[in-house]
């Protein structure tokens, strides 16, 4: 992918960043910092896993600066008011603060499962042969090459599949699923941890993620959101 800033998915990110496109709370200040100091969205350089950080941030128990690798089973947390964008392989993420992820993978290359055990991340994957899973405090959710929006509290999970294809089970009871197929944020739903009157897997509404979001971090990895035109213009980003 060509590094020219006249590239008109990089322009977009340049103009969304000065404009500050994403959302609220301690990510936002990140990436309009980020966008201060001249840092342009790219493939990020052979050996390096980190775009940004802020904050309280550590990786397998050590605090982290823009050097630290992220392997395919390292733990991130992150404290209050912090943040990290990284990229492991074809998977790249962004935790917001008070947040707590174990990746998990049986051979050191590709990630295979993921725990967020609290907080709030936003990540998209390369595509698989095989599925892989996320687990929350309530929900176990089976994907492919996906772009997704989890949120992990003790009594309930937020997820909304941003785009590709996600099947969402409860863990209080695995036979309760729901299978979603989205284009562009469109069935998010809440798994809790005890069923209400309409069940463990309900629906909700799209919150705390941006299209902007999406694109910088595909941009990361050297892809485009399917949500985008075809011919390569940005669609107008939408702010939750």
């Amino acid at each position: 992918m060509s590094k020219d800033l006249e590239d008109p998915r990089r322009d977009f990110l340049v103009r969304a960043l000065s404009l500050g496109l994403f959302a609220t709370g301690q990510v936002a200040g990140l990436l309009q910092a980020s966008h201060a100091r001249g840092d342009v969205p790219n493939v990020l350089p052979e050996g390096r896993s980190i775009f940004k950080l802020e904050g309280e941030v550590t990786v397998d128990g050590l605090r982290a600066n823009l050097n630290t690798s992220i392997g395919p089973s390292s733990r991130v947390t992150t404290g209050p008011a912090s943040s990290i964008i990284f990229v492991v392989n074809q998977d790249a993420f962004i935790l917001r603060g008070n947040s707590e992820l174990e990746l998990g993978s049986s051979n050191n290359l590709l990630i295979e499962g993921m725990r967020i055990l609290s907080g709030r991340i936003l990540s998209v994957f390369g595509k698989r042969e095989k599925p892989h899973t996320i687990t929350t405090s309530t929900a176990t959710i089976g994907i492919r090459g996906t772009g997704i929006y989890v949120e992990s509290d003790p009594e309930r999970s937020y997820v909304c599949t941003c785009y590709g294809q996600t099947r969402i089970s409860a863990n209080t009871d695995p036979n309760v699923s729901q299978d979603i197929t989205a284009t562009r944020h469109d069935e998010p739903v809440y798994i809790l941890q005890q069923a209400g009157g309409s069940g463990l897997i309900v629906p909700g509404p799209i919150i705390n993620h941006t299209d902007t979001e999406l694109a910088l971090i595909e941009e990361l990895v050297g892809r485009t959101p399917p949500f985008l035109d075809a011919g390569g213009g940005y669609t107008v980003p939408r702010n939750y």
